[in-house]
């Protein structure tokens, strides 16, 4: 057995379960994991004598009492808009507002006289925004198959 395999059994043995019979025979023959076994036991009996301070009859009492005092202190609200008290969320919220209100105020100003609503932009035909805009400005004329057909028929007589 060698020192790595010794470890998974170190606990068991510090608490006084029997080892094998090769862990006996390593520790015998090696120093350093005795002293490792010989540390743990050590800690064990150690905590084993330790005993837990019992807290001051009133420390729950007083905990609650300051707990209340800090959280009035630091007078966090509480509500949906809690956030707004804090300076860094205020401001971004004004400036949100400020920045919006410009932008609709500029718009309002420098467009076209109608408010605030898109001008029309005209392509070049031939281009794909110039076809769209010329089929979406005669879509009545277009969805009517009959006059297609009839256009059809027109340029066959002419080509015979």
């Amino acid at each position: 057995m060698n020192c790595n395999s010794l470890r998974d059994e170190l606990l068991d043995l510090a608490t006084g379960v029997p080892g094998s019979g090769e862990a006996e025979a390593h520790l015998r023959a090696c120093a350093g994991c005795r002293e490792q076994l010989a540390g743990l036991r050590a800690t064990m009996s150690a905590m084993d004598e330790w005993v837990v301070p019992e807290p001051s009859p009133y420390f729950d009492t007083r905990l609650q009492a300051r707990l209340r005092e800090e959280q009035e202190k630091q007078g966090e609200p509480q509500g949906i808009f809690a956030w707004l008290r804090r300076p860094a969320f205020a401001g971004a919220g004004i400036a949100a507002l400020v920045i919006g209100a410009s932008i609709t105020m500029f718009q309002g100003r420098h467009g076209n006289g109608n408010q605030g609503t898109p001008q029309a932009v005209t392509a070049a035909s031939g281009t794909a925004v110039g076809d769209l805009q010329y089929l979406d400005s005669h879509a009545d004329l277009l969805t009517d198959f009959d006059l297609l057909d009839d256009m059809d028929n027109d340029s066959r007589t002419y080509e015979q």
